[in-house]
């Protein structure tokens, strides 16, 4: 739930085209198990066809020996690359275990002008990379991401995730800006960076991010809230025509993970407030939670075109449990609970 709409007059017109020289690119994809190998090699292949093909990937396994392993021994040839091709490298997390971490060597192993980070259960349309860095030139923007579309398994959507809650499952939401426009932070399936701003920026948090399966998240969010601290003015842009296919596995689509994947989200939002404060952390989902919820709740409850009932319900149960996480979250006794351990002790009808 974490990018949103921004002022659109402060998209900003790029330096005069001659004095342009082409970007170095580098994707990062950083991944944690082999349960998602078919995704991972699809998503490497697609990466290798881009019209823009990226300068340099890099694809970091977070503490993972045997996908760690069987990426450096198949991956080449899946990907028909020669043995001194230096266009991939396969590289193990040497920070702290868990997405931030995974992102951070990523970073720091990369040469690239620009940096993007793709997630490993998602596939790039063949003009992904060159739409972000487009919208990176034509915009002189700090960061740009994409628009991230659920493949659903084959049973379907369904129908107690309506559209509006597709950031449950990581991908972008009905309500996020339909046409180029500035956003508050990127998503991080599909996101991409100037290097500067990175540097500028700092590391990725590594107490903030998903571990695993514990489902906390914000660390984009955190780290874009940084930088527009460091770097008033800095830009951000969402450009939809930059495009990947976001895997859903059947486990995200029980009500079950609604309520853990929003509870997770409430905590994760607490966690940010605490060092950007209450109003620059939650800006996005206060407007979210006043305009885009309750129109789909009256959607759906009206003409059940999409999930009717359930699909209000839904909003309803996620509304609730990330309220229920932000709350528990934002309780500052002496000796704070570790936001992970709580994570994993939420309520038993949020797990």
């Amino acid at each position: 739930m974490d990018p949103g709409p921004s002022d659109a007059s402060r998209v900003r017109s790029s330096a005069d085209p001659g004095e342009r020289r082409e970007p170095t690119t580098s994707v990062v994809v950083c991944a944690h198990t082999e349960r998602r190998w078919t995704s991972i090699v699809a998503g490497l292949q697609a990466l290798a066809a881009q019209s823009r093909r990226p300068d340099q990937v890099l694809l970091v396994v977070d503490h993972d020996d045997a996908l760690l392993r069987r990426a450096a021994a198949e991956l080449p040839g899946l990907l028909g690359l020669g043995g001194d091709d230096t266009w991939l490298t396969v590289l193990p997390n040497t920070r702290g275990r868990g997405l931030s971490g995974a992102r951070n060597t990523g970073v720091h192993a990369g040469v690239g002008d620009v940096v993007a980070f793709l997630d490993d259960d998602a596939v790039p349309a063949p003009d992904w990379l060159d739409r972000l860095v487009t919208a990176l030139a034509e915009t002189g923007a700090d960061g740009v991401d994409g628009r991230a579309t659920p493949v659903w398994p084959p049973s379907g959507r369904p129908r107690h995730l309506v559209a509006e809650l597709d950031w449950v499952v990581g991908c972008s939401y009905r309500g996020l800006p339909e046409h180029r426009a500035p956003v508050r932070n990127l998503l991080g399936a599909t996101m991409s960076f100037t290097r500067a701003a990175l540097e500028l920026a700092g590391d990725f948090d590594e107490a903030a991010g998903r571990v695993g399966d514990v489902l906390l998240g914000g660390e984009e969010t955190e780290l874009c809230l940084r930088l527009a601290r460091r770097k008033p003015g800095a830009l951000l842009v969402h450009e939809p025509a930059a495009t990947v296919a976001h895997h859903v596995s059947a486990d995200r689509t029980t009500w079950r993970y609604l309520a853990r994947r929003a509870y997770a989200e409430g905590l994760s939002k607490a966690h940010i407030a605490r060092t950007a404060g209450p109003g620059a952390a939650t800006s996005t989902e206060r407007a979210y939670v006043r305009r885009v919820l309750p129109a789909a709740v009256r959607r759906e409850l009206r003409s059940g075109a999409e999930g009717g009932p359930r699909g209000a319900a839904g909003v309803v149960v996620g509304l609730a449990s990330a309220g229920a996480g932000y709350a528990r979250g934002s309780l500052r006794r002496a000796g704070r609970t570790d936001r992970r351990a709580t994570a994993l002790r939420a309520p038993e009808g949020a797990r």
